[in-house]
């Protein structure tokens, strides 16, 4: 089966210019086709003015309530802190074994303009294929 027949991509942060505070991705469910087994959590910019964007990646159990840090043991790769010189440039972060949702998080400091960024999680290996 083809990539398209094995994996699914869902927005977590919509593309918007941000500043200081935090931004928190809608969930994302992983329980699509009777689970994913896979994430990949893609972070892509436009232009970076200024400011300091922390990325963090959680999971919860219920998409609502106890959002945490996923682990670092967790991640292959680490969520990355956005700055200036990160213009047009896409991040990568997998994800291991973790709860059944996940977002994607970023807080925003020292910022005037912020920057423009989006974040999706493409899940993969289904435990039931075809997704589409």
């Amino acid at each position: 089966m083809s990539t398209y027949n094995n994996t699914s991509f869902q927005r977590s942060l919509s593309p918007a210019a941000r500043t200081d505070g935090t931004a928190n991705g809608v969930a994302v469910d992983r329980a699509v086709n009777g689970g994913m087994q896979d994430a990949v959590v893609l972070i892509s910019t436009g232009t970076i003015t200024d400011g300091s964007h922390a990325v963090a990646i959680q999971d919860s159990d219920d998409g609502s309530t106890g959002w945490a840090p996923v682990a670092a043991a967790q991640l292959q790769g680490s969520p990355p802190t956005i700055v200036a010189v990160n213009d047009d440039t896409v991040f990568e972060v997998g994800v291991l074994a973790s709860r059944r949702y996940l977002r994607v998080v970023v807080v925003t400091s020292t910022s005037t303009t912020g920057g423009v960024f989006a974040a999706g999680i493409l899940l993969g290996s289904p435990r039931y294929a075809p997704v589409h």
